[in-house]
């Protein structure tokens, strides 16, 4: 013996003797390495066993030192120490390993006591050469524990359950071989032995019935009630529990003063039957080679780890196909046959009942009806004898949760299980070790081979985009694909185009992707339906009404009218029913299927249900918009709180993260406005509105003017002139950013006229009317000075900056000296430039860091007169260049490079310029692809291909 695992970890590596490896730890890695001695045991295998389920950034470095030191410590031993892809190996002799060494010896024991139970049927005493030899085994086997298994390893949940494992087979043969000298008429052998275990074990029912028989055999009848009578007392005490049968049994045959019958031997393989449960292979199945190759891996001999394979996916996707397919590819495997159980986890009339699964499973493996237990732990103790020594594979299909699943699952390491579920049962991976494999949707050439398979390769080849499109309108799922399928082959004057127009149909498409008697998308998305708490199913209907691809909890918290937290775990629950996917931290995505199928949830709720809900889901994006609008422009027009507030908004501090939370749901703001322009016109004008300065910050310019243009004919639904001018000024706007600049001007123009006929000051509108001109005041005369004509920027400037102080309002007057210093710049006038950029940045706190602060530094900067020194210039642009970089303003940023760059120029440090080209270049032509059109700059640079020699400096 080499290795010692029952009782203290010990190594003898050369001709010495047992050795206790230095450090506990390094003690676990070779106890773990051992017991799987012949496969891979992972990394995170050892971070479990040494540290629990916190194991510190440095776990992996620690095991690789620890296995470096083993394989010197190895070195003169038959034992090698392999390193593999997810972990490490061990090979070597089992013999050499004590715990395996006993599993070898009670299994041979088992083999000559099967023999001995034959005789017995033949009407034999019992006493044979088969029950000598077992017991002799046994005795060898027993004599290998030193006390309690893997003493000195660090005490972790992993170390508990190894420790826990091996002790009930030390107990199991134990009982055996005590049950073979009993059944031999050498009881009395037997008690001390029991007699120490029941003292440590003394609630372990069939350990003191074995006894009391031994002692009842020994001529100690009274010792054998005592011993009752003890077990008795304590399984009141602590378990509050009667003796059950067993303890009741033996209680009897000692009152009867009867010799007691030979105790019962469990049935050995030898005579079991093959069992062949399989369904039938499907004839169409297609891909999925990732996914066979990974039930492969998991399911082999060599695996590492011990624990079934959980399959899980959404609603059509193949999951049973998938399983079925590969375990009639991997039957070869596992000669003892293939055992399958359909668990009808989902089904309307109830799951499976695990103990009627465990019954058909032990009369498939040739147990008698009349010998099975009636409780389903007695069913399920004797499953795990049957099949503790056979390689069988277990097939479990749509199980509800992890009870269902627990006592259905093989005991024999030469066995391999595999369930599928639609949900995630998270606790089978936690406690018993399953190999997640989550299923997808097919890739886009496998689910055009299911089609060419069912339906022949010409007819789909013959309308190639017309098949694309149908596989989209599927979601690229095998059981949507097979009905479509299906429908056109039994018709067959049908094209692939007449079924894809069907499908573009969005209220007919669960229709007719229904192929009856339960067998269709929506009539399998019922069947989860069903299983959501209230909570999940209000969210599931909720969302109907949200038009993006994705979703996070703090828009479903607004849905729900609750806090994020409750409206996370609805969205974790709807994930772990496979209805919304996992797309980023807390942000999840939904297929067009599911999302239609919320639509049919959605439409039998009252139209003023549906109708509330669509308010608050505006109202929150228009809350979340003010929020991170402030970051970039501090005077935005429209800060009136939302009618239905909601309870939590993105948590955003600086324009970054402002403008990182703008682009993950950009889409959804896009797609709001657009929807409401019509039905809520007064929402879609304000969403336009407020996102404006969130698309310039995101360079999504022409996103702007699109919106921009919806939102002003929004406004004059309503018709209210002051949003119609702020929605004029937006277009503007962004008109002037795409370099459309008289477009701009007249758009400016109709805004500054709108506020005309509004009123005075004192009027009801007279300051939202006076806001709103200052705004489009401040626009022209930007757009005037870029067209040349700077006396009337000028005057228009100072009109804007003049009816700001006049109207009190502090916002409004930033905004308008923002302009009026880049007017001044324009115009030649640079002490103008730095004094109102100056004072515009001083109407501001100095924190946080905005959109306007950044532009009011870029024209000061500019505005540098030649005569500053360079020390003094270079500090004030690179402290822009560091804001901008910092907050990812892309335009803001390319701009100031440029402008640096000329600078540079200008002062005859050439020899700087070029890179600074270069990178304004790099991000002007990233501006570009975000903003949908090619900005003068980039071509400007792109012409001068970055030779600093040729630039003049000019803005």
């Amino acid at each position: 013996m080499r290795i010692r695992l029952l009782g203290p970890v010990e190594l003898r590596a050369g001709a010495d003797g047992f050795s206790t490896l230095a450090g506990a730890q390094r003690r676990a890695v070779l106890a773990l390495l051992a017991l799987g001695l012949g496969r891979v045991v992972t990394v995170d295998r050892f971070c479990e066993a040494l540290w629990g389920e916190r194991p510190p950034a440095s776990a992996r470095a620690a095991v690789q030192g620890h296995v470096a030191a083993l394989r010197k410590v190895l070195a003169d031993t038959p034992f090698e120490l392999h390193t593999r892809a997810s972990g490490y190996l061990l090979t070597g002799p089992a013999d050499e390993v004590d715990a395996l060494r006993f599993e070898s010896l009670t299994a041979l024991a088992a083999d000559h006591a099967g023999h001995a139970d034959a005789f017995d049927l033949a009407g034999a005493t019992g006493t044979v050469s088969g029950d000598a030899e077992a017991i002799a085994l046994l005795e060898e086997a027993l004599r290998l524990w030193r006390g309690e298994a893997l003493a000195d390893l660090p005490d972790t949940p992993l170390r508990t359950a190894a420790v826990d494992h091996l002790k009930q087979s030390g107990t199991a043969a134990l009982l055996r071989w005590a049950s073979l000298r009993l059944r031999q008429g050498m009881g009395a052998a037997a008690v001390p032995v029991l007699e120490q275990h029941v003292r440590t074990n003394e609630l372990r029912e069939e350990l003191v019935a074995l006894l009391m028989r031994c002692l009842h055999q020994a001529g100690r009848p009274a010792d054998a009630l005592a011993a009752y009578h003890q077990a008795r007392l304590r399984l009141d005490r602590e378990l509050g529990i009667r003796p059950g049968p067993a303890l009741q049994a033996a209680l009897a045959e000692v009152l009867a003063d009867d010799g007691p019958a030979p105790a019962p031997l469990p049935p050995t393989a030898a005579a079991a039957r093959v069992p062949e449960q399989l369904p039938r292979r499907m004839v169409d199945f297609v891909g999925r080679q990732a996914e066979l190759d990974r039930l492969d891996e998991a399911c082999a001999p060599d695996r590492a780890a011990d624990g079934p394979v959980l399959v899980v996916g959404p609603a059509g996707v193949g999951k049973s196909a998938l399983v079925t397919a590969w375990a009639h590819r991997a039957g070869d495997r596992f000669p003892d046959g293939r055992l399958h159980a359909d668990l009808r986890g989902l089904a309307p009339a109830g799951p499976a009942h695990p103990d009627a699964v465990l019954a058909d499973f032990l009369h498939a493996l040739g147990v008698p009806a009349d010998a099975l237990p009636a409780d389903r732990a007695g069913r399920a103790a004797l499953f795990r004898e049957h099949t503790r020594d056979r390689r069988l594979l277990v097939v479990l299909d749509d199980a509800a949760d992890p009870d269902q699943v627990a006592d259905l699952l093989p005991e024999g390491t030469g066995c391999a299980a595999v369930v599928t579920s639609r949900g995630s049962l998270e606790a089978l991976v936690a406690l018993d070790g399953a190999t997640l494999l989550r299923l997808a949707a097919l890739p886009e050439g496998d689910a055009r081979h299911l089609l060419e398979r069912a339906l022949t390769p010409a007819r789909v080849r013959a309308e190639p985009d017309a098949a694309a499109r149908l596989v989209r309108r599927c979601d690229r799922l095998p059981l949507a694909l097979r009905i479509a399928a299906a429908r056109l082959a039994a018709q067959p004057e049908w094209t692939i185009a007449g079924l894809v127009a069907e499908l573009d149909d969005e209220q007919r498409r669960l229709a007719v992707l229904d192929a009856g008697d339960g067998l269709g998308i929506g009539p399998q998305l019922d069947l989860t339906h069903r299983q959501l708490s209230s909570s999940a199913a209000e969210l599931l209907t909720a969302l109907a009404v949200h038009p993006g691809d994705e979703v996070d909890a703090l828009a479903s918290a607004a849905l729900l009218r609750t806090d994020p937290a409750t409206a996370h775990r609805a969205l974790g629950e709807l994930a772990a029913h496979h209805l919304l996917t996992g797309t980023a931290p807390a942000r999840y995505g939904r297929t067009d299927l599911v999302r239609l199928y919320g639509v049919g949830l959605l439409a039998e709720l009252p139209e003023a249900r549906r109708r509330l809900l669509r308010e608050r889901l505006a109202d929150y994006y228009l809350a979340a918009l003010q929020r991170c609008g402030l970051l970039l422009d501090p005077g935005q027009e429209d800060a009136e709180p939302p009618v239905h507030a909601p309870q939590a908004l993105p948590s955003v501090g600086d324009i970054r993260t402002a403008l990182d939370w703008f682009r993950a749901e950009e889409p959804a703001v896009r797609a709001l406005v657009d929807a409401t322009a019509v039905t809520d016109p007064a929402r879609a004008w304000r969403l336009a509105l407020t996102s404006g300065s969130l698309y310039y910050g995101a360079s999504r310019f022409a996103d702007w003017l699109a919106r921009a243009v919806v939102g002003q004919e929004a406004a004059e639904r309503c018709g209210d002139p002051v949003a119609v001018a702020l929605l004029h000024n937006c277009r503007a706007q962004a008109l002037v950013a795409l370099e459309r600049r008289h477009e701009s001007a007249e758009a400016a123009r109709k805004a500054v006229a709108a506020t005309d006929a509004i009123g005075s000051i004192d009027s009801a509108d007279g300051p939202r009317a006076a806001s709103a001109r200052v705004r489009s005041l401040a626009t022209l005369a930007l757009v005037t000075a870029m067209l040349g004509s700077s006396a009337e920027a000028e005057r228009l400037a100072a009109s804007a900056t003049a009816l700001a102080l006049a109207s009190g309002n502090r916002r409004r007057l930033v905004d308008a000296k923002v302009h009026q210093g880049w007017v001044s710049l324009a115009t030649g006038d640079r002490d103008g430039a730095q004094h109102h950029s100056r004072e515009a940045r001083e109407l501001l706190p100095p924190t946080p860091v905005t959109q306007v602060h950044l532009w009011s530094l870029l024209t000061e900067a500019q505005a540098l007169p030649p005569t500053v020194r360079d020390e003094t210039a270079d500090l004030a642009w690179h402290r822009l260049l560091a804001a901008c970089e910092e907050a990812g303003l892309l335009y803001l940023h390319a701009l100031a490079e440029q402008s640096y760059a000329a600078h540079l120029l200008a002062r005859g440090r050439q020899r700087e310029v070029s890179g600074r080209l270069r990178t304004a270049l790099d991000r002007f032509r990233s501006h570009d692809r975000q903003a949908g059109y090619r900005s003068e700059f980039t071509a400007a640079l792109e012409e001068l291909n970055l030779r600093s020699a040729d630039w003049s400096p000019g803005r």
